[in-house]
């Protein structure tokens, strides 16, 4: 007979694992097996039959999972956030210098240089940051960081931060 410890680290049938059929290794549609012994793995059909051999898992080749772009990391995805909400905090910026510096855009209906140049800047932040996200899709993040702190810096709303447009 067995002590009440022995049978606290054990479950009833523990040591029937040899009577049990052996099961092939399969996984559903759309799971990858890799490393080592991912050659004999299989793939479960939608009918419930497994393919054993790898040979039939070439067609999914032609999903494109090795091209899928890879999710951001947490540190990445919260530095998006937060540099995202400092670009629209610049646009705001920006859009407030340009109602209050810039009263008088229109020159008999036609905009003047100088309104036209205020709200390009108003637009800049939001057209930096789609730029560099967009050009930056498949490089290091370091590249994505650099591209996005330099936009940071240089569009900075002077108008605002110099007078706080108290005018």
């Amino acid at each position: 007979m067995t002590s009440d410890a022995d049978d606290a680290l054990s479950w009833e049938g523990d040591n029937d694992r040899a009577a049990r059929p052996t099961k092939e290794p399969a996984l559903p549609r759309g799971w990858k097996a890799v490393g080592k012994g991912s050659d004999v793995v299989g793939r479960i059909e939608d009918d419930g039959t497994i393919a054993s051999s790898p040979a039939d898992a070439a067609e999914d080749a032609s999903d494109g999972d090795e091209d899928a772009p890879q999710g951001l990391s947490t540190p990445m995805l919260l530095f998006v956030g937060v540099i995202g909400g400092i670009y629209l905090l610049y646009t705001v910026g920006w859009i407030s210098a340009a109602a209050k510096l810039g009263p008088n855009v229109l020159i008999a209906g036609v905009p003047s240089g100088w309104g036209v140049s205020l709200w390009a800047a108003a637009a800049a932040p939001v057209l930096w940051f789609i730029a560099s996200w967009a050009l930056t899709r498949r490089t290091a993040g370091w590249i994505r960081v650099c591209a996005l702190l330099a936009g940071a810096l240089l569009l900075i709303p002077w108008p605002f931060v110099m007078t706080g447009v108290a005018a």
